[in-house]
């Protein structure tokens, strides 16, 4: 059994990551420690709460560049002790991969849900460019993060993807090699895989409320859903964190004349398998989605799934089969809500087909490949020579 250090920066959130985390400490039959520089327990999972999380070197969780450069900075100076330690774990959506340059002693893996999406990812990129701030500005923070990220890619023993579509983009940006690299799903538990007959009269849009899950779209399809004859209802229902307060506002403003659409924002994760349940079909409107655990979750008690044909959904979301894959216009997502709204056997058809499929994406099997991993690098490590970890600093920090 080897001894885990896992590291995220900021667990605040009910997320992906966040849900990976829990799954792994739960699950791995390695002995884990959850270190992160934020942890907000109210804002999380429950859970989580007894999991013996380490707080070290607090950082916070705005994203504006000055914000993410400090972060950066706290980050890099932390070192873990490789006498308490058989390897560092990073679950990376970006910053976390400069803890490799002080922590070379120890066998390194990359837990990799996306790279810095603000420079890796152009869909993304384009539209943070967009916003406010001096565009220049933002190309030189961008080159100079590439040039660091490069050289801490370089220290890991071994990197998983949550999926092909983050593979790819590591590749595309000079990270990895791709062969180099594992896609293993994060996912749902296999117990989770249960009968549902319940056709629902609503369609549910599950997660965050962000503005890179692009909720307004969702609202726009709607809208035309109904301007055709719909009779359906839609939930939107996630959390809420401060910074995204006004997008919420403004989604609550888009929906103001369309009282068949219901946000929930306090929701547990009891009511939210209830919301699951009794809904007709799952809907993902994010841009460009990573991988997307909400479709999965859906998939599992047999409901079609609507998403846009970009990113992770093409990996579990089989169009025309266990729902439907569309361009990111309100147009075809509304086509799509009509024909389950009028075909019930196509909704019944659809579910079971979703819920054969899902078998493939459960965390049994995740974590098998994660533990299977741990195994070989920790071995191979044990039998290599000693690298010396790089100083960055010698104040930031302190050892959990």
């Amino acid at each position: 059994m080897a001894r885990i250090a896992l590291y995220y920066p900021w667990i605040y959130l009910k997320s992906g990551i966040e849900r990976t985390i829990l799954e792994v400490h739960r699950r791995s039959r390695h002995e884990v420690t959850i270190i992160t520089s934020h942890y907000d327990r109210a804002g999380t999972f429950e859970d989580l709460a007894r999991c013996g999380i380490v707080e070290q070197g607090r950082v916070s969780v705005r994203r504006t560049y000055p914000q993410a450069a400090r972060a950066a900075l706290t980050m890099a100076g932390l070192r873990f002790d490789p006498d308490r330690y058989d390897a560092l774990v990073i679950c990376c959506d970006g910053l976390g991969p400069l803890l490799t340059f002080r922590n070379r002693d120890l066998a390194l893996m990359n837990l990799c849900f996306t790279p810095l999406r603000a420079v890796y990812d152009l869909a993304y990129r384009e539209r943070l460019m967009a916003r406010n701030g001096p565009r220049l500005a933002k190309i030189a923070a961008e080159r100079a993060f590439r040039v660091l990220d490069r050289a801490a890619w370089r220290h890991f023993d071994s990197v998983i993807c949550n999926s092909h579509t983050t593979r790819a983009r590591a590749v595309e940006g000079g990270l990895h090699a791709k062969g180099d690299m594992i896609v293993a799903y994060p996912g749902i538990a296999a117990s989770a895989i249960r009968p549902c007959e319940t056709i629902g009269d609503y369609f549910f849009l599950p997660g965050r409320i962000m503005w890179t899950k692009n909720i307004e779209l969702a609202i726009d399809a709607y809208a035309d859903y109904r301007a055709q004859g719909g009779r359906l209802g839609l939930v939107i229902a996630g959390m809420v964190d401060q910074k995204s307060r006004p997008y919420f506002d403004a989604l609550r403003a888009r929906a103001a004349g369309l009282p068949d659409i219901v946000f929930e924002t306090e929701v547990s994760d009891a009511q939210m398998q209830d919301l699951y349940r009794g809904c007709r079909a799952v809907l993902l409107a994010a841009f460009n989605e990573d991988q997307g655990l909400t479709p999965l979750e859906g998939m599992a008690l047999a409901k079609p799934v609507i998403a846009i044909d970009r990113g992770g959904p093409r990996e579990s979301v089989v169009d025309g089969q266990t729902g439907f894959l569309v361009e990111p216009e309100a147009g075809p997502f509304a086509q799509a809500m009509l024909r389950l709204d009028r075909d019930t056997a196509l909704v019944r058809r659809m579910g079971l087909a979703g819920q054969l499929r899902v078998t493939r994406f459960t965390w049994e099997s995740f974590i098998t490949v994660f533990d299977d991993e741990i195994d070989r690098i920790v071995a191979r490590r044990a039998h290599a020579p000693a690298r010396h970890p790089t100083v960055l600093s010698d104040t930031v920090g302190t050892r959990p």
